[in-house]
């Protein structure tokens, strides 16, 4: 039940992690993975299996499992240095582009210069024949995201004045910053913000304002190991959320909707948290799965979408009549 995006991201960094700890143990690989030994077991099984289509053990990545412990013994190159085709190249470039236009997940003029070096060595001509030069401007960067960056790079508190969107007002808070985190087309800080004393994420664009504390930042160590948080889109802390029973035949909306995992249970079932920011909204989507999906809380939802369900049987029951 895992978002795919998360085990991606799991996965890709396992064989460098294998590689950097030969003959590593699956008590401390699953620890420094921050996966039990039945997920460690299971990722390295789909690392194994993956490769050209047939998909035999060993394809593209291969192990040597002795005894209780995993060594990589063929990475398909993922430990060589990356040589870019001009195709490649291009990507890459467009990707560059893109996030020093989405504040706070890099330093602008760092991405500009990172732009113009692989323009060089691939000898990219921009739309005006130019090659990009190094001390062309960077593109201009908020105060509050740079001063956001500056915190998370020194380990320091930061009180940030936060734009909520559902409520329409402003809220002042202290925070510990943990990282960012890009979700979609926007950039997130996660933080551990001190007045709700649980993580959040932030939505750069609506950092109205912030001030490095003269202060450490000392998130929960709890808080600062766990993966991001990103399945929740908990950016407005003022959102509600909703806690869902679902069906197997219903799990694909783990990947489709804003929702964290909270259990598995018997026979394929799962319970998921999901954020929404209006009631009817999310009335109407679950009425959409039927009996796939059934609201544990909050009450005021479960009892609304019993309602619409009652009216919808009602308006079926006239027609027939």
């Amino acid at each position: 039940m895992t978002p795919v995006s998360t085990r991606l991201i799991r996965l890709l960094n396992m064989v460098p992690y294998f590689q950097a700890n030969p003959r590593v143990t699956y008590a401390k690989a699953a620890a420094d993975l921050g996966v039990n030994r039945k997920q460690l077991q299971a990722d390295i099984d789909q690392l194994w299996m993956c490769g050209l289509p047939g998909y035999g053990p060993g394809d593209l990545i291969d192990f040597e499992l002795s005894g209780d412990t995993v060594k990589v013994t063929f990475s398909a190159g993922m430990d060589q240095p990356l040589r870019l085709n001009s195709s490649e190249a291009s990507g890459l470039l467009v990707a560059l582009r893109a996030l020093a236009d989405i504040p706070g997940v890099v330093d602008p003029a760092a991405a500009l210069s990172a732009i113009a070096k692989i323009e060089a060595a691939a000898g990219a001509i921009l739309d005006d024949g130019a090659v990009a030069a190094e001390g062309d401007p960077a593109p201009i960067e908020a105060e509050a995201a740079a001063a956001v960056r500056e915190a998370l790079r020194g380990g320091r508190a930061v009180s940030i004045e936060y734009y909520s969107a559902s409520r329409d007002a402003l809220s002042a808070r202290v925070v510990d910053p943990i990282r960012v985190v890009l979700v979609g087309d926007h950039s997130y800080l996660e933080a551990w913000c001190r007045e709700a004393e649980g993580v959040r994420l932030f939505r750069f664009d609506r950092i109205v304002d912030a001030h490095i504390l003269d202060e450490p930042a000392v998130p929960p160590k709890p808080a600062a190991d766990a993966p991001p948080p990103t399945a929740l889109f908990d950016a407005d802390p003022s959102l509600p959320s909703a806690t869902l029973r679902i069906s197997p035949r219903a799990a694909w909306m783990l990947e489709y909707f804003p929702m964290r995992l909270l259990k598995e249970l018997p026979d394929g079932y799962c319970e998921a948290a999901m954020t929404y920011a209006a009631e009817d909204w999310l009335a109407r989507q679950i009425l959409g799965f039927g009996a796939d999906v059934q609201v544990l809380t909050p009450q005021s939802l479960a009892e609304q979408v019993h309602a619409s369900a009652v009216q919808a049987l009602a308006a079926y029951s006239g027609l027939d009549s």
